[in-house]
């Protein structure tokens, strides 16, 4: 068996940032599946050319060839039914499919504003005028107008983050007592944001920042082992 992940990089290879492909990193580590993972930028199309599309994360297991977190979720619950479930049955997949657009539409969406200039410090030379112009065709202003501080970001991550906040007040994870991809899809989020920029956007004293603290130690530390970019 052998597993590659194509895991979006900066200029420093070590720097993962990727939210969707920290949800896959986490995912593997939830199964005990060994992976190769491959830094893979913004320009590096030609890469990936065999998923038919052109973002990460993609993964090569075998013969087989997936793209989209959500897909590579799903498959791997039903490739490794012998490991240990991510979806937990039909209603954590319910809750998972809710958790995964809960951190694209509110999370994701402040984390955007707040880190976009820190993700364009932090990626190859080779990718910022790709970064810039894609990014400013999609949002409709410069980067630089886009962008908002540190305070205004904290004072909407708070407003965004209630309803995980009430939830984490009365269980330890998103799933219950015990992580699995719900959690997985939520973290990949403030995986973007640890790892790209030196922003503080949740309190020492949230319940949100507790969860979080037990998912970097989850699966040996792997995600307070990563790199960040601007240590």
């Amino acid at each position: 068996m052998s597993l590659r992940l194509y895991d979006l990089a900066g200029a420093d290879p070590q720097v993962r940032f990727s939210p969707y492909c920290w949800r896959i990193r986490m995912a593997l580590a939830h199964k005990g599946l060994e992976v190769e993972t491959v830094p893979w930028r913004f320009t590096d199309k030609d890469a990936i050319a065999a998923s038919g599309q052109g973002a990460v994360p993609v993964l090569i297991d075998g013969d087989h060839v997936l793209s989209d977190s959500w897909a590579i979720g799903l498959d791997l619950d039903q490739r490794y039914a012998d490991r240990p479930s991510l979806m937990l049955g039909e209603e954590g997949k319910a809750l998972a499919n809710f958790a995964r657009h809960f951190a694209q539409t509110a999370i994701s969406a402040v984390a955007f504003k707040a880190v976009i200039l820190d993700i364009y410090n932090a990626i190859a030379e080779k990718d910022r005028a790709y970064f810039r112009s894609s990014r400013e065709a999609r949002i409709g202003k410069s980067l630089e107008d886009f962008a908002i501080g540190e305070e205004e970001a904290r004072a909407q991550m708070k407003i965004a983050l209630s309803p995980l906040r009430a939830l984490l007040q009365e269980q330890a994870f998103v799933n219950g007592a015990a992580p699995a991809f719900a959690d997985y899809c939520i973290f990949g989020s403030f995986m973007w944001i640890r790892n790209v920029s030196p922003k503080v956007l949740v309190s020492a004293d949230d319940p949100v920042n507790a969860w979080a603290e037990r998912m970097l130690d989850l699966h040996g530390g792997l995600a307070r082992a990563s790199k960040r970019a601007f240590a």
